[in-house]
């Protein structure tokens, strides 16, 4: 029964801990979280992303649309 007891008292000691701290407090320390691409990848889908938004983009359908304009 003692790790019973101790898991109850851990539990309580968080749960108050958590009830006295501010709100603002624990709001910094949940900062966001970085991109998981980040993680895992590096600085390299960020930069293949701003290279991809700069490239022209051609829609479907506007090239059907010129397309059927001319025949």
């Amino acid at each position: 029964m003692a790790k019973g007891d101790e898991l109850v008292k851990y539990i309580t000691e968080k749960v108050v801990d958590f009830v006295e701290t501010p709100r603002e407090v624990r709001r910094e320390r949940s900062k966001p979280k970085e991109p998981w691409t980040h993680r895992w990848f590096g600085m390299i889908p960020f930069s293949v992303s701003l290279w991809a938004e700069q490239l022209p983009v051609k829609r479907k359908k506007e090239r059907e649309h010129s397309r059927s304009s001319e025949g």
